[in-house]
């Protein structure tokens, strides 16, 4: 009886284990894409399309390797993430009008791409120790920290500081997987359920024009 409860965590492990890296792929594959849009859109060349691509889809884990200290990031080691990012740049340079008339459906693919990423990041610090409030930041950090980089990069104020609730939903991901842990649920429940709840309030932002609260005082004197 013991040997088949080892067996049946040891399977479900794996299972998450898998889960984790094909979500990040899908994820990687997203960000790319929508670096390379931005990329075209402001007319870079070939290396400066799939630079950005390369920038969006991988800083947002490496930073959160960084400071969990799993080093060398997987970004780094694992060369999937450079095929999957080299292939969503390309597909954008080479396909623009097509990948570009999908712009709605890019949208919310990067929706899906920041919950997976918000969630899997979230998992992956509270598997290295992290204390449950900072795996939750972390989560949101893995999901927004390509994404400012691309802004940064291109000369974009920042799509984090325009009010719409990206990183808001992040952290709302990677807060219901860190709850999930403190609560004793298997990871893959509160995983998925982090992922609905941030596409959820993604798609809100989008088509309803749901805004975090932004500040209405200045230091200017009204006139």
């Amino acid at each position: 009886m013991a040997l088949r409860s080892v067996l049946s965590l040891g399977m479900q492990s794996a299972f998450l284990q898998d889960l984790m890296h094909v979500l990040d792929w899908i994820g990687t594959f997203v960000f790319a894409l929508s670096g390379g849009l931005l990329g075209i859109q402001k007319r870079f060349d070939l290396f400066g399309v799939l630079f950005l691509s390369f920038v969006v889809a991988v800083v947002g884990g490496m930073m959160r390797d960084v400071l969990i200290g799993a080093v060398p990031p997987v970004a780094i080691t694992d060369i999937r993430y450079f095929a999957i990012a080299m292939v969503g740049g390309l597909a954008t340079f080479y396909w623009y009008p097509k990948v570009a008339s999908l712009q709605r459906q890019i949208l919310l693919f990067d929706a899906v791409g920041l919950s997976l990423f918000a969630v899997t990041g979230a998992q992956k610090a509270i598997d290295h120790g992290i204390n449950p409030l900072m795996a939750a930041i972390l989560g949101m950090l893995s999901g927004i920290g390509g994404g400012m980089t691309r802004d940064v990069l291109a000369g974009n104020i920042p799509f984090v500081r325009r009010g719409d609730l990206y990183a808001l939903a992040a952290l709302a991901g990677g807060a219901i997987v860190s709850i999930g842990m403190m609560l004793g649920v298997h990871p893959t429940y509160p995983m998925l359920l982090g992922a609905a709840v941030c596409i959820f309030l993604r798609l809100m932002a989008i088509y309803h024009g749901w805004r975090a609260p932004v500040a209405r005082w200045s230091g200017d004197k009204e006139k």
